[in-house]
C-alpha cells in the first residue's frame, strides 16, 4: 500500500480486499508512487498463482490414487456455502451495507466465514466496498474498477499496490463501534489459519483422511469460492442487462446469481444497495435472502430493509422510456413519435402513484392499531381500491409495453 502507517496489516484475497497476507505479521512499508504499472504485490502474487495451479494438480491426482467419499464431497458443499454466505449475507448485506441487523450469534459466525473465505477481515472489505459503490467505474477511485477490464476487476487488482485500493477507514467509523468486527480485526491472521488449515484437517481427522479434507475443504473451496466471488467484480458488470439504471456498469445476470448465492442481479443491487434483496421476484434465486429472512423469522436478524415498490416500478420505467427514445433516434422513425412516448409514459407514472398510495392505505388498514379505529365497512372499501388500481395499473403496463415495442419499428402504429 502507498502509505506510511505503522500499524499490522490484515489479508487481502478477495471481492473487496486490498493487501496481502504478509502485511498481516509485519509492518506495512511505504511503497512508490505509480510510474506506470504499480508494484508487484508479491505475496498475493504467489499465492493466487500457487494455489490454483496445486487445486487443478493436486485435488483430482488424490482423488484418481485414493479417491474421495459422500462425506467428504458433503463437507466440501457445506464449506463452500458457510463461506460464501458469509460473505454475501455478513460482509456485502449486513456490514457493508446496513440493510438489516443481526443477533451477536450470527455476526460472530460470519466473521470466522469471512476469515475462512479468505477474504479479508470486515472492516478493509467493506471500506473497499463502500468505496466501490461510491466511486463506481471511476478509474482512479473504484478499488476494482470494470473500467479499467475484465482483468484487473476479476483479480488484477490485488496482485499490484494500486492507489485506487488505498486504506482509509474514514468510511466504516460505524463499524468500528461493532466489538466482533473489531475482535476479527485483531486477530485474522490467527482465524485464517485455524479456519482454513484447522477446521479442515480436524474435519479430516474425525473421518479418517486428513489429506481429503485438506485439499478439499481447504484448497479447492478456497480457490473456487474466491473466483466465485470475483466474478461479481468482473462479469456482473459486463455481461447482462440494465433494467434499472445505467448509471453504472452493473448488470444482472441470473447465471451468476446460481453460483453467488443471488448476487447475480447487481444492476438492482447498485441501483437499489440499500435493499437486503438482489432477485426482488419470487423466483429469483437468490438464497442470502432467504436466509437472512429465515433469521428475522427466528428473531436473530431485524430491521430488513426494503426498497418501496413504486420506487422499483418508476425506475424500470423510466429506464424502459430511455431505451425507447434512443431506438427511435437510432432508426430515425418519423412522425410525432416523442410526444405519444412522453404521453404513455406520463400515464403510467400516474397510475403507478395512484397504486401505490392505494397500496400504501390498505397495507396500513391491516395494521393492528388501525384495525381497532376502522370498520369492516371502510377496510373493504380499501382494499377494493387497492385492488382495482393494482389491476389498472396491470393493464396501463401491458400498453406501455404495446406503446414501447411498436415505436421500436421503423413504422410505429398505435392504436
Amino acid at each position: 500500500m502507498h502509505s506510511s502507517d505503522s500499524s499490522p496489516r490484515q489479508t487481502t484475497l478477495s471481492h473487496s480486499s486490498s493487501n496481502s497476507v504478509a502485511d498481516a505479521v509485519s509492518n506495512s512499508v511505504s511503497k512508490p508512487q505509480e510510474t506506470g504499472k504499480a508494484p508487484i504485490n508479491w505475496t498475493n502474487m504467489i499465492l493466487f498463482t500457487v494455489t490454483p495451479a496445486l487445486a487443478v494438480t493436486l485435488v483430482p491426482a488424490y482423488g484418481w490414487f485414493e479417491g474421495y467419499d459422500a462425506f467428504e464431497w458433503s463437507m466440501f458443499a457445506v464449506m463452500m456455502v458457510f463461506c460464501g454466505m458469509s460473505i454475501t449475507a455478513g460482509y456485502h448485506r449486513l456490514w457493508s451495507h446496513k440493510t438489516y441487523e443481526a443477533h451477536a450469534a450470527i455476526r460472530f459466525l460470519f466473521a470466522l466465514g469471512g476469515a475462512f473465505a479468505l477474504q479479508n477481515d470486515v472492516l478493509n472489505w467493506a471500506s473497499d466496498h463502500r468505496r466501490h459503490h461510491q466511486h463506481v467505474d471511476n478509474n482512479d477511485h473504484d478499488p476494482y474498477s470494470a473500467g479499467r477490464g475484465f482483468w484487473f476487476s476479476h483479480i488484477g487488482w490485488i496482485l499490484r499496490h494500486y492507489d485506487s485500493a488505498k486504506d482509509d477507514f474514514s468510511n466504516v467509523k460505524d463499524l468500528q463501534r461493532d466489538p466482533i468486527v473489531m475482535w476479527q480485526h485483531r486477530n485474522y491472521l490467527l482465524l485464517v489459519l485455524v479456519m482454513n488449515i484447522g477446521l479442515p484437517a480436524f474435519i479430516g481427522l474425525l473421518h479418517g483422511d486428513i489429506i481429503a479434507g485438506l485439499l478439499l475443504g481447504g484448497l479447492l473451496r478456497l480457490v473456487l469460492s474466491q473466483h466465485a466471488t470475483y466474478f461479481i467484480n468482473s462479469l456482473a458488470h459486463m455481461w447482462g442487462t440494465r433494467p434499472y439504471s445505467d448509471n453504472s456498469s452493473a448488470r444482472d445476470n441470473t447465471l451468476l446469481a446460481l453460483i453467488t448465492y443471488g448476487e447475480g442481479y447487481h444492476n438492482y443491487h447498485h441501483t437499489f444497495q440499500w435493499d437486503y434483496r438482489n432477485g426482488i421476484r419470487w423466483w429469483h434465486f437468490d438464497p442470502t435472502k432467504w436466509l437472512i429472512h429465515s433469521l428475522e423469522r427466528v428473531g436473530l436478524a431485524s430491521g430488513l430493509k426494503r426498497c418501496a415498490p413504486d420506487k422499483i416500478e418508476r425506475a424500470k420505467l423510466e429506464r424502459q422510456f430511455q431505451l425507447a427514445a434512443q431506438k427511435c433516434e437510432h432508426l430515425a422513425v418519423e412522425g410525432d413519435w416523442r410526444s405519444r412516448l412522453e404521453a404513455e409514459y406520463e400515464a403510467i407514472l400516474h397510475t403507478v402513484q395512484q397504486w401505490a398510495e392505494h397500496r400504501q392505505a390498505w397495507y396500513e388498514a391491516k395494521g393492528k392499531e388501525l384495525q381497532e379505529h376502522l370498520s369492516h365497512l371502510e377496510k373493504q372499501q380499501l382494499k377494493a381500491h387497492y385492488l382495482e388500481f393494482k389491476y389498472k395499473l396491470k393493464l396501463q403496463k401491458q400498453r406501455w409495453q404495446l406503446v414501447v415495442q411498436t415505436l421500436a419499428t421503423p413504422e410505429p402504429r398505435i392504436a
